[in-house]
């Protein structure tokens, strides 16, 4: 009687088993005990890097309160990446940019997703809605205790230890025996770090400097570029006049000689001339302003502005024939009117001096004057 049961309780197990790989596996049926996903819950996705041992149906937490399960992980599309799909349930309010942490219950416990607001300092914006997905940039997760103890195995084992030893060991060689060198330079590297430490405005100055003048280099690239290919031409011809300019070069050089040679051997005529100039020079400098008032002289020959002004009060022009034989004299005529300026004395009118002319062999000078009133 107890065999048959037993048979039978045994192709029930079966047939159940049979029928949850029909859809889609053990690991798909909910678990007792999980979250409550209420009548409405959303999916997101999160893209993780890696995501360890984690498995479908882990919890899904905020603030450790789990409030959804994890219902698939996948491969991302880059080949690289992995992708969890999640069920959270609709109650649960979450930024846009919020975050995903993977992280392990205990040291040896399961794995669940985190769910966050973002870090302090970043303002939260928007909400996560369904079908949003967690970008790369947004998730990490725990190191593992696997990790820990093998980065501590290779730190025990001839690791960062050994490595520590040989550096102690080679510094204790380098230090021995040159302790004033050691001493004496790190005097100056800490003079050093003061002097930076004291300009260190100067040298920021400098660097905002260098700032602004890359901008401005970046600003017109367009225009250094248009430079440099017009100074290539003119490269090339001053490639080509090379052996011109070398050849000017060593003219130069030898112009240069000859020159210095030729200040050298006339250096003494050269001071004597000098010395003989001084006296010429002293005079000149001992005539002060007569020489400037004699040359306002010269300029007004023969009638200066002191003869000019001996008329008060008239003007005067006179038209002179230099072609007069020298020592001419000339017969003074009154014009009419005279005797009203007794002062001014005789005029030589035209008709006066062209009898005077026609009397005399040689040609006369041609003086014509007038006189104007006040």
């Amino acid at each position: 009687m107890r065999r048959p049961i037993t048979a039978a309780a045994g192709g029930a197990v079966l047939a159940l088993a049979l029928t949850g790989c029909g859809i889609g596996g053990v690991q798909n049926l909910p678990l007792p005990g999980g979250a409550n996903l209420g009548a409405h819950p959303y999916t997101v996705k999160a893209r993780f890097a890696d995501v360890l041992d984690l498995v479908p149906q882990s919890s899904v937490r905020v603030n450790d309160v789990a409030v959804g399960r994890v219902t698939g992980i996948s491969l991302g599309s880059d080949g690289w990446s992995a992708v969890v799909t999640m069920k959270v349930n609709g109650k649960v309010d979450l930024p846009a940019n919020a975050y995903a942490h993977l992280e392990q219950s205990s040291l040896l416990g399961e794995k669940y997703v985190q769910l966050s607001g973002p870090p302090s300092g970043q303002a939260a914006t928007g909400r996560l809605r369904g079908g949003a997905t967690i970008p790369l940039s947004h998730t990490n997760r725990n190191p593992e205790v696997e990790e820990v103890f093998g980065a501590l195995s290779m730190l025990l084992n001839g690791g960062g230890i050994q490595q520590l030893k040989t550096i102690s060991t080679e510094l204790d060689k380098a230090l021995t025996g040159n302790e004033p060198q050691i001493r004496d330079m790190l005097t100056q590297v800490d003079t050093l770090v003061s002097d930076l430490d004291t300009h260190k405005q100067d040298i920021t100055d400098a660097l905002d400097g260098v700032n602004q003048l890359s901008d401005t280099l970046a600003t017109r690239d367009r225009a250094i570029g248009t430079v440099l290919t017009g100074l290539s031409p003119g490269l090339k011809v001053l490639d080509q006049q090379r052996g011109s300019l070398v050849t000017m070069l060593r003219s130069l050089d030898t112009l240069s000689g000859v020159a210095v040679d030729t200040v050298d051997r006339s250096k003494d005529d050269m001071v004597a001339d000098l010395k003989a100039l001084a006296p010429t020079l002293q005079r000149l400098a001992d005539a002060g302003k007569d020489l400037p008032d004699s040359l306002q002289v010269l300029l007004t020959y023969p009638f200066t502005d002191e003869v000019l002004n001996g008329v008060k009060g008239d003007y005067l022009n006179v038209y002179l024939d230099l072609t007069a034989a020298p020592g001419t004299q000339l017969v003074p005529t009154l014009l009419p009117g005279d005797s009203t300026y007794p002062d001014v004395g005789p005029i030589y009118t035209p008709s006066a001096l062209q009898k005077q002319k026609e009397s005399l062999p040689l040609p006369l000078p041609s003086v014509t004057t007038t006189r104007g009133g006040r």
